[in-house]
């Protein structure tokens, strides 16, 4: 499957090199979902609440409402799980949380095990998490196995190339693959149409973003690639 990708920051919808530039701003929130109408998932993320510097809660749920949306970036809690999804989200990201079992645990007990996806972001090998400005003392092949009973499925991106248009790790990937039974969506430097069919090969769905925001893949094609 291939979700694109609606990351929000400051109440604009941006792309960002590596967590930390903003590259670009898409359209009005409203006006990328319309763009984005023929996919039937598309992955919202907000980048403010991610890092703790406020929050986009309002323009998320609006999107939730109007769409089936993954929502992610801040739900740190089981009570902001819970709102996520009361307010129409299909399912809810959880970054930072996931690496506190006890509070994975609370989020997967309060809204359930499938609907909870785990974000497993890696720079430099290593797992980084509150918005991507700390690292952990482990990899995600590490994490997996621990963080399966809780969730439905990983959000892992690839962040030494996120945003940077220069490809992906495909055998990051393809190892990620073969640690884990359940679902895996890979984000980070997907750029081309190859990058696109390895990850498909391997059974890994992918989440767009800069590739689709510049142009390079074009939506036509990508949601025909959805369609059975």
């Amino acid at each position: 499957m291939i979700i694109p990708c609606i990351d929000l920051m400051d109440g604009k919808v941006v792309q960002l090199v590596q967590g930390r530039e903003k590259a670009l701003e898409g359209a009005p929130p409203l006006e990328m979902l319309q763009r984005f109408r023929r996919f039937p998932e598309i992955q919202v993320i907000d980048l403010d609440a991610a890092m703790g510097r406020g929050d986009n809660t309002a323009i998320v749920e609006m999107l939730a409402a109007r769409a089936r949306i993954r929502a992610g970036g801040g739900v740190r809690t089981p009570q902001r799980a819970r709102r996520l999804l009361e307010a129409g989200a299909a399912k809810v990201i959880v970054g930072t949380a996931a690496f506190h079992l006890p509070t994975l645990e609370a989020i997967s007990r309060e809204v359930g095990r499938e609907r909870v996806m785990v974000a497993i972001d890696s720079k430099g090998g290593k797992i980084t998490v509150k918005g991507w400005t700390e690292q952990l003392d482990k990899s995600a092949e590490d994490v997996l196995n621990d963080l399966e009973p809780y969730c439905s499925g990983f959000l892992a991106t690839y962040v030494d190339k996120e945003g940077m248009m220069q490809g992906t790790d495909i055998e990051w990937f393809a190892r990620l693959r073969r640690a884990t039974r359940l679902p895996i969506t890979a984000a980070g430097g997907i750029t081309t149409m190859e990058d696109i069919r390895a990850l498909t090969a391997l059974g890994i769905d992918c989440a767009l973003g800069m590739a689709i925001y510049t142009g390079r893949l074009d939506l036509d094609q990508l949601a025909e690639m959805n369609e059975p």
